[in-house]
């Protein structure tokens, strides 16, 4: 696991020097404490900063073939380098490591830009063709590993976080409202727009290409949209589904360094970390972590998980008492992102960092099973839009006039979502609305005249992003649909975001078995029945296909998701320090909000009236990141 960054200049022909790469370098360091390396060849350079996991001795980088032709800087893991080092040597290839880093370089020796298409991992890649003179930015499938990058007719650059980007004078800092606005729909900004103009995200399962004459983009993988429905018994899926996963697991845990697992006490925790106990010959040291409220702690299911697979279990307590650790936060993932659980994944992360290096997560089980509770919404919104618009509209207004609380896990709270999000004109927009933190309908009471006349697409930019995706899937079931939507959009934008952040801050590796791509592929050509089953059973498959195996207690338990209890600190402990950051001058005088909009806010959650925890920390996180990196931006 790296960091990596660097330079092209193909416009003007200047040589690119070591220290302006160890400038990027040097803000990388928390990525890869454990060594760094530089290459430099007249107008290109790149550097990295490595965390060792696999060949500790022999695995620094840059990496090159052996006339020193093709050179390479990585972050990530090749889970199936070794296969793919068997056959390099059959062709002839020689090689001088054990790294799977060093398989990329002879690999596009074979196969130029599809290499990529036999990757089997996460990863983020910068490749220099010498004699072409030819830059090669690579992104994994699911988006696991961040890619920043500025192109201009001067030069290129890029790096891990876009921080390091800033490093560059000449980089221009006008903040794109389009993303501003996108980040408070979302919760994030989506690629491959960022905060800034002028820099941009390297898409998932894309691939850059920079020469002299210019840089093109483009897609070397999707979901199996186009793929028709696997002819499969139910049966028959359980058993693909535990091969499958069994063996994603399996490879995950190759590692020279010490290895554990996250264990939230969910159904995809509790598998990853019974599948690690199967395979370890050792008991798995696993890691979690709660809150005193308890409708938002799930301490009790992870040590139930734990005492059933034997593991080595840690755990520890999340409190309010943190606004010294938010600075930190809004630095590390250097543009505005406002998903809460960033902040127990921050210290989840760190303390099992104490412990490991390496550690494995669920991530990717709810995308690949259907198992948030908005599929069921979205499939029970398919008969609501049946009744007349305007018993929809008097449903809608009813329920809103109940107050709310413990967003998103109150009853009051959820109907209240599901009922205005009905009202939106299809699929794609209800789907949008559901999940939104300001839905678009919101918005003209929030914005300012002058945020909303500075949009350049006032109203539609984030439903034309949706609508786009939405229509790649048209040909599948609703259930596929959706689970399409949510893997281009909050999983890799949002979730992936958070770990790679959140765990990299703490120089912690973490690994997905989940979103490997031989299982998603199987899984999302699976009929949506398989999935999601009437109106209540959600990941069906893989319940049924583990039922014997999960702790029942744990089997038969619904979604939770990783929320903490923004709700009530807003109310509590941090209820004066949002006023005053929030509330204060130097934000009312950025001019994107009315004021009295805020205070509106702020009185209604206090009141409860409304319960706005969701919307609050996105408005303090979006003020907390102008006061780093729009006033006092320094390196």
């Amino acid at each position: 696991m790296c960091g990596i960054c660097g330079k092209y200049n193909f416009g003007s022909g200047a040589g690119v020097g070591r220290e302006e790469l160890k400038k990027m370098n040097d803000l990388l360091v928390h990525r890869g404490p454990d060594d760094e390396g530089y290459f430099i060849d007249a107008d290109f350079g790149f550097a990295m900063r490595r965390l060792s996991i696999i060949d500790l001795s022999t695995g620094h980088q840059p990496i090159s073939n052996e006339d020193e032709t093709i050179w390479v800087v990585f972050n990530g893991e090749i889970y199936n380098f070794q296969d793919l080092r068997e056959d390099l040597l059959k062709k002839g290839h020689k090689f001088r490591t054990k790294t799977d880093t060093e398989v990329l370089v002879h690999l596009y020796e074979e196969k130029g830009k599809d290499f990529v298409k036999d990757l089997r991992g996460m990863f983020a890649i910068a490749l220099w063709d010498k004699n072409r003179r030819r830059l090669v930015l690579a992104r994994d499938r699911i988006g696991k590993k961040p890619l920043f990058y500025a192109v201009n007719s001067k030069y290129i650059a890029f790096a891990s976080e876009l921080r390091a980007l800033l490093t560059m004078p000449d980089i221009e800092r006008e903040i794109d409202l389009t993303a501003v606005d996108s980040y408070l729909t979302l919760q994030y900004i989506p690629s491959p727009m960022t905060i800034f103009k002028s820099i941009k995200k390297l898409e998932p399962a894309s691939i850059l290409i920079a020469e002299k004459a210019g840089h093109t983009v483009e897609k070397y993988w999707d979901l199996p949209v186009n793929e028709p429905e696997l002819k499969i018994s139910f049966d028959e899926a359980k058993q693909r589904i535990y091969e499958i996963l069994l063996e994603a697991v399996k490879i995950r845990m190759i590692s020279d360094v010490p290895l554990g697992a996250f264990l939230s006490g969910g159904i995809d925790s509790s598998i990853v970390a019974g599948l690690m106990s199967r395979i370890s010959p050792e008991p798995v040291k696993t890691f979690t972590i709660g809150f005193k409220e308890l409708e938002f702690s799930e301490l009790d299911y992870a040590r139930e998980a734990a005492e059933r697979y034997g593991t080595k279990h840690t755990e520890f307590i999340v409190e309010a008492k943190m606004t010294d650790i938010l600075p930190k936060l809004v630095w590390h993932y250097s543009e505005p992102y406002a998903d809460s659980s960033a902040l127990p994944s921050y210290y989840v992360s760190k303390e099992t960092r104490k412990s490991v290096t390496v550690a494995l997560n669920g991530d990717g089980g709810d995308e690949n099973f259907a198992g948030y509770h908005r599929y069921i919404a979205m499939k029970a919104a398919g008969w609501w839009t049946l009744l007349p618009e305007r018993a929809r509209i008097l449903a809608a207004g009813l329920m809103a006039s109940f107050p709310d609380r413990n967003a998103p896990f109150g009853a009051v709270w959820r109907a209240k979502r599901f009922l205005s999000a009905t009202l939106a004109k299809d699929l794609p927009m209800i789907h949008l609305a559901a999940s939104a933190y300001f839905r678009p309908d919101e918005k003209d009471g929030v914005y300012s005249h002058k945020f909303a006349d500075g949009l350049k697409f006032p109203s539609n930019n984030v439903e034309k992003y949706f609508a786009e995706i939405f229509e790649k899937a048209r040909n599948q079931d609703m259930v596929n649909k959706l689970l399409y939507a949510d893997f281009r959009t909050y999983l890799p934008e949002c979730l992936m975001t958070k770990m790679d952040i959140a765990s990299m801050a703490n120089s912690l590796e973490t690994r997905s078995p989940f979103l490997d791509h031989k299982l998603i592929e199987f899984v999302y050509r699976l009929p949506g029945k398989f999935k999601l089953r009437g109106f209540s059973k959600t990941k069906w498959i893989l319940k049924e296909t583990f039922k014997d195996f999960l702790p029942h207690k744990i089997y038969k338990r619904g979604k939770q998701g990783f929320g903490i209890p923004v709700g009530p600190w807003f109310r509590g402990e941090l209820k004066d320090y949002w006023a005053s950051i929030c509330l204060g001058e130097k934000a009312v005088k950025r001019g994107y909000f009315k004021k009295e909009s805020l205070e509106r806010i702020f009185t209604e959650h206090q009141t409860r009236k409304r319960d706005h925890g969701y919307r609050m920390w996105a408005l303090l996180m979006l003020e907390l990141w102008h006061r780093q990196f729009a006033d006092d931006f320094k390196i």
